[in-house]
């Protein structure tokens, strides 16, 4: 088997995914991340950087990955010993598994010359980030609808299902981000929240502040920094219970700012919070900050397209047919990966079934897009 190197130049194509107990999965791919030594990296082997920044993997992997040259500094081959240097380049070549998404299609609800809209499911991110790059909104609309390019206007968190609004060309898209930046953009979204939710509409005024280490914010308010050393940004949702069956409610969200996790984070402050939503249904200290966790090793990276110089000869020797799958295609399993023959990444705890918050309405200066589900039956 030829290992073929992708890099972002390689557009997702139909036969890239794999549909299995309702879950969309990426055949495992080869690919480079490339990642750039920090000041406080600066004189650690290249070994025990890998080994105690990124531990998703054990130690004995680097040290395979170094000598067979699936990890370089500035495209050259280094030895065990070797001491990286601030800035430099480093290249991981490995095979990579994105993780699934649920598999539900992606509906085109308008399709105009200059703007698609579409209704995005929960579990599926926008766009490339992170450990995703094929399980994407963009790329899924690519390789099974040929719809390219799009510019996202705007975004929606990972776990969140709605309305998504993508231009067919840069000067549309700058077009409705000027007006998103000028606030003519009104959001609206449907939350499912815990208990009674009062009724009438309820503002909050408070300021958010997201710490992008544990990848979560906390409100602030005066009272309880006694109106000092507030680092969070101003925020102000405004919310209205739709129905409630006494144990649950459907909130109507009108944010009025747009802060990270503002609607969530605004809901567990007054007491409702999303009902599945792990992140802010409970205390803080319930749940483990994401810092304590184990990182995985290209969530850092970013990509490059320069393939490697030295490739481990032992990639040829090895392939499975992968049981009970809607697919008989085979792939590739790699001798070194330590997620074959797994589909999923290991260790991958997101939640997949998404947050019961949905986008259903934006509207502009002169036009508006609306969800077709009036029982919010996509949640």
């Amino acid at each position: 088997m030829e290992v073929v190197w992708q890099t972002p130049a390689n557009p997702p194509e139909a036969h890239d995914y794999i549909i299995r107990e309702g879950k969309r999965y990426v055949r495992p791919y080869y690919f480079e991340f490339i990642s750039h030594v920090k000041n406080r990296w600066a004189g650690k082997t290249v070994v025990d950087l890998f080994a105690e920044e990124f531990t998703g993997r054990p130690r004995e992997y680097y040290v395979g990955a170094v000598k067979s040259g699936r990890i370089q500094v500035d495209g050259q081959v280094v030895s065990l010993s070797y001491r990286v240097q601030s800035s430099q380049k480093i290249s991981h070549f490995l095979h990579r598994h994105e993780p699934p998404v649920l598999a539900g299609s992606i509906s085109i609800l308008q399709e105009e010359p200059e703007v698609v809209t579409v209704c995005k499911p929960a579990s599926i991110p926008v766009h490339p980030c992170g450990q995703y790059r094929k399980n994407t909104v963009v790329g899924i609309l690519q390789a099974e609808l040929g719809l390219t390019p799009l510019f996202p206007v705007h975004r929606l968190d990972r776990l969140v299902s709605g309305l998504l609004i993508f231009a067919r060309n840069s000067s549309k898209a700058d077009q409705l981000r000027q007006q998103i930046e000028a606030g003519l953009l009104q959001k609206e979204y449907i939350a499912k929240v815990v208990g009674v939710f009062p009724e009438g509409e309820q503002v909050v005024n408070a300021n958010v502040d997201y710490n992008a280490r544990e990848g979560r914010s906390t409100v602030e308010t005066p009272d309880k920094y006694n109106g000092e050393n507030l680092k969070g940004k101003a925020a102000c949702t405004k919310f209205t219970r739709i129905i409630t069956d006494g144990i649950y409610s459907l909130v109507l969200c009108k944010p009025v700012t747009g802060r990270t996790h503002q609607i969530r984070v605004h809901l567990q402050h007054i007491g409702h919070p999303i009902a599945n939503d792990e992140l802010y249904l409970y205390h803080s200290e319930v749940i483990a900050p994401r810092s304590t966790k184990r990182m995985r090793p290209d969530s850092a990276a970013t990509d490059t397209s320069q393939p490697p110089q030295v490739l481990n000869s032992s990639y040829d020797d090895f392939q499975v047919r992968v049981d009970n799958m809607n697919s008989n295609e085979e792939f590739s399993i790699d001798p070194m990966c330590t997620n074959c023959p797994d589909l999923g990444p290991k260790g991958y705890d997101g939640d997949d079934e998404g947050l019961w918050l949905h986008c259903v309405r934006y509207s502009g200066p002169d036009w508006t897009y609306e969800c077709p589900f009036p029982d919010w039956a996509c949640l």
